[in-house]
C-alpha cells in the first residue's frame, strides 16, 4: 500500500467504519494511503436501506426483515425481540449465525490491505477475528500503536443497548479500556463520545449509545482527533471539543469512501 504514495511527503491514513459487508469497496479503501484503519462492524446482519441484504433476510426472507426493521425503527424493541425469537424457534441460532459470519469474515479480512489497524464494532464477534486476521492486520482494543510518528489509541465494541448486539461491554469495562490508552494523538473508537449531536441518527430517529468515558478522555487528554463511526446518519458529522476535532468517519457500507487523515 505504501508504494502508491511515492512523490508525496508525510503520512496519509484512510479510516473506515461500519463496513457491513461492503467487501468490494473495502478492497480499494487503502489505495493511496500508508495505512488503513478500520473501526469495526464488518458483519452485515441486516441492511436497513436494503432489507434483502444480510444474514437475517438470507435466513428468513425480506418480508420478515421488513417487519423487524419496522418494529426497531418505531422503538418497539421488546416486540422485535419476541418476533425474532419466534422465527428462531427450532433452529440452532448460534451455529447458523456463526457460519454466516465466518463466510463474511473470510471475504472481508482477505480484502484488507497491508498494513491495516483494526478494532471491533458492536456487531462483530471478537473471538473469531484471530482466525481471519492475517499478518498485515493488527487488531487493537484498549491498546496503542504508532503510525507515522503519531500515537493512535483504539477502543472497540459498544455499550449495552436495547439492540443487544454481540460485542457490548459494561460501562466500567469500557472505561477501563479508555483509561489504559493514556494520552494519544488520535483516539479511535467504534462508538462516539456521549454528545447528543454526535449520537443522534436522523434516519433511525433515535439516539445511539455514546461513551461518557470517551468524552471525559477527550476533555482530559486533548488528542488532536477523535475518530469513530457507529451512527450511520448523524445529526453532526464533526465538531470540536476543546482542541480535539471529533469526526464520524462515515457509513462505509453506504458510501464506499474512506475518510483521509494526512500530516
Amino acid at each position: 500500500m505504501g508504494g502508491s504514495t511515492s512523490g508525496r511527503a508525510g503520512t496519509r491514513v484512510h479510516v473506515v467504519s461500519d463496513v457491513h459487508g461492503n467487501t468490494e469497496a473495502l478492497a480499494r479503501a487503502g489505495e493511496g494511503a500508508d495505512a488503513l484503519i478500520c473501526l469495526g462492524d464488518l458483519v452485515l446482519f441486516l441492511d436497513y436501506a436494503d432489507h434483502s441484504r444480510g444474514i437475517f433476510p438470507d435466513l428468513f426472507g425480506v418480508e420478515n426483515a421488513d417487519r423487524i426493521v419496522e418494529l426497531r425503527t418505531a422503538g418497539r424493541f421488546a416486540e422485535a425481540r419476541d418476533f425474532g425469537r419466534k422465527l428462531w424457534t427450532g433452529l440452532d441460532r448460534e451455529r447458523l449465525i456463526e457460519c454466516a459470519v465466518r463466510r463474511q469474515y473470510a471475504e472481508m479480512f482477505a480484502a484488507l490491505p497491508t498494513p491495516t489497524y483494526a478494532t471491533y464494532g458492536n456487531v462483530d464477534i471478537p473471538a473469531l477475528w484471530p482466525e481471519y486476521a492475517g499478518a498485515g492486520t493488527t487488531v487493537l482494543d484498549g491498546q496503542r500503536v504508532e503510525i507515522g510518528g503519531r500515537v493512535f489509541g483504539f477502543v472497540g465494541g459498544g455499550l449495552p443497548s436495547p439492540m443487544r448486539t454481540p460485542y457490548e461491554v459494561d460501562v466500567e469495562e469500557y472505561a477501563a479500556k479508555v483509561e489504559a490508552l493514556g494520552e494519544v494523538d488520535v483516539l479511535c473508537s467504534h462508538i462516539p463520545p456521549e454528545v447528543p449531536d454526535l449520537c443522534y441518527d436522523t434516519v433511525a430517529r433515535r439516539f445511539e449509545r455514546g461513551s461518557e468515558a470517551l468524552l471525559a478522555a477527550i476533555r482530559r487528554t486533548r488528542p488532536r482527533y477523535a475518530l469513530f463511526g457507529h451512527v450511520h446518519q448523524p445529526l453532526a458529522r464533526r465538531m470540536r471539543i476543546g482542541g480535539t476535532e471529533c469526526v464520524n468517519v462515515g457509513h462505509f457500507a453506504a458510501t464506499g469512501r474512506p475518510w483521509a487523515l494526512e500530516w
